[in-house]
Formats: C-alpha cells, sequence, structure tokens
C-alpha cells in the first residue's frame, strides 16, 4: 500500500474549466440549461442534458469526441504523471462523473495514473442514451452532511479512504481541490497532511475564512506550474521525512 495518497478534485482544480459546462456549451445545450437551472438539481439537469442530446441524435460517441477536446495544463499532466512514477497512490474525487472524467484522461494518456475514481455514475443505457446518477441515493441513505450536497458527501468518501488502510500502516494524505464541496474532506484531514486549495477560489475562502478548522497543512496555488511545483515538492518532503522515522 502506497505511503502517499494525493486525491485530485476534477473540475477547475485537474482540469482549469469546468467539464459539464464544456459539453454543455461545446454541444449547444446553452439556452436550454439556463432555462432549466432552477428546477433540477445539478446532478439531475445534466442526466436531462443527455437526454435533449440523444434526442438530437448525438450519441455517446459524440460527446467522448467533445469531450476530447477539454484542455489539460501540460504541468499538472506532467505532476500527474511524477507522482505516479514516484509510487503515489492517486485517486480522483469530483462532482464531475464517471463518463466526463474517464474520456477526457483517456485522451491525455492519464487514466491509468489513477488507482480509484469516485464520482457520479454512468451508463450507456439500451437507446444509447447516456445517463448521469448521483453518487449517493438519497431516497436509500441520505448522507446528512450538512456542508456537501444530496448527491455527494467528499468528506464521507475521504474518511472511507483513510479507514481501508491497515492501521499499522500510516498514510500521508495530499488533497487538491477549488470548490466548497472539497472544504467537508479538508476537514478529515490530519495534522500530517497537507491540502492545495486553488487561491480565491471556495474552498481558499472556506480554510481562510476561519483557519482553526482546518488541521492539515495549507499550500494554495494558482496555476499548473505552481500545483506542479508544490505538489512535487511536498511528496519528496513527505518521502523524506517517513525515511528518517
Amino acid at each position: 500500500m502506497a505511503a502517499i495518497v494525493v486525491v485530485f478534485d476534477f473540475d477547475r482544480t485537474l482540469i482549469d474549466g469546468d467539464s459539464d459546462s464544456w459539453v454543455v456549451t461545446e454541444m449547444g445545450l446553452s439556452d436550454l440549461f439556463h432555462q432549466l437551472r432552477s428546477t433540477f438539481p445539478w446532478n439531475s439537469l445534466m442526466d436531462r442534458m443527455m437526454k435533449e442530446l440523444h434526442s438530437r441524435g448525438e450519441t455517446a460517441d459524440d460527446i467522448a469526441e467533445c469531450l476530447k477536446k477539454t484542455p489539460v495544463h501540460p504541468r499538472i499532466a506532467a505532476a500527474i504523471k511524477a507522482a505516479h512514477a514516484f509510487g503515489c497512490d492517486l485517486r480522483i474525487l469530483s462532482d464531475a462523473n464517471q463518463f466526463f472524467i474517464e474520456k477526457i484522461l483517456e485522451y491525455h494518456d492519464l487514466l491509468g495514473c489513477f488507482s480509484k475514481i469516485y464520482t457520479n455514475p454512468t451508463f450507456v443505457d439500451e437507446e444509447g442514451r447516456l445517463r448521469i446518477f448521483p453518487y449517493h441515493d438519497s431516497t436509500l441513505s441520505p448522507h446528512g452532511c450538512s456542508l456537501c450536497p444530496s448527491n455527494l458527501c467528499k468528506g464521507q468518501v475521504l474518511n472511507n479512504i483513510q479507514a481501508s488502510a491497515p492501521e499499522s500502516e500510516r498514510q500521508n494524505f495530499i488533497y487538491l481541490g477549488d470548490g466548497s464541496g472539497d472544504y467537508c474532506p479538508t476537514l478529515k484531514l490530519g495534522d500530517k497532511d497537507y491540502v492545495m486549495p486553488r487561491k480565491n477560489y471556495p474552498l481558499w475562502n472556506c480554510i481562510f475564512s476561519d483557519r482553526a478548522f482546518v488541521k492539515a497543512e495549507v499550500r494554495e496555488w494558482s496555476n499548473g506550474e505552481e500545483l506542479e511545483g508544490i505538489l512535487l515538492h511536498l511528496i519528496n518532503r513527505i518521502s523524506s521525512e517517513r525515511s528518517i522515522l
């Protein structure tokens, strides 16, 4: 089991933009999206957008082609590959969805770097329509976290990741994120862990509105070059510290 676990949010962290917004804009759904925005939870709204694309004759392959154009900063791609080569356990914890994330990572030759992706599940149904579902089914077992949307409590997922390691094998976590949904898992990190919030984004604002709630060491970043430099520095630092224990 890897000693260092690196957990990435996806939208506005691993990629600079938002994968949902990319598909909505690039595939001509903006008008309908804004008409329906106030009537659906985000997750259900994206499922509705996939229904619209299907009704227009757009296939899952067409959506995949659109996703291939999503840019990934070359320094972030390099950082991911370097962390993976170093032996870190890389995971994604995102409120995007499985299909979008996997197609983008696959195209940029990054999918194999990640041991696990925790996100809203997807499948292509018998009619060929891409379906998007919530990670947590709130009708069965609401997660009960007031900090998170009903479809995904990232803190609960991070707790499960932490609990999966044997007690005899202490792991260090590095968590990278940008949104308010990344605050809950940040609160689950210990004083030997690190959180890397994107500067001037909601997670950064949450952390610095009352720094006392966060036990992990905070290292902010603004762009791909900074993310790469800070992440690889932290990995080397943790490795050095562990080697002298």
